[in-house]
């Protein structure tokens, strides 16, 4: 099992940066991405941007420009820039392995609140 440790949320100005961090507890040598959630109120939870293990990255079209993913080692990070009032929510980092089977792994949740 992967302990999944999130940091970085907080409140942040409109047009402001901020970066998110997930460390995972150990690595893994079989096929796996790690990505980033977000949920908003009353909305669905969506996939904001994901990084697999050959450093393919996809990103929703409401950040592509403004987020970048990217992973050393165990830990994947998100580099928010341009952050908009519609970027509040709270972040969850997510983590899928193939071993005997798939798994799904989850960050606690950290709160992104953009305002002035």
């Amino acid at each position: 099992q992967v302990q999944l440790v999130e940091s970085g949320g907080g409140l942040v100005q409109p047009g402001g940066s901020l970066t998110l961090s997930c460390a995972a507890s150990r690595t893994i040598f079989s096929p796996n991405v790690m990505g980033w959630y977000r949920q908003a109120p009353g909305l669905q939870r969506e996939l904001v941007t994901s990084i697999n293990s050959d450093g393919n990255t996809n990103y929703a079209d409401s950040v592509k420009g403004r987020f970048t993913i990217f992973r050393i080692n165990n830990t994947a990070s998100l580099q928010m820039n341009s952050l908009k009032p519609e970027d509040t929510a709270v972040y969850y980092c997510n983590r899928r392995e193939w071993t005997d089977r798939t798994y799904d792994y989850w960050g606690q949740g950290t709160q992104v609140t953009v305002a002035s």
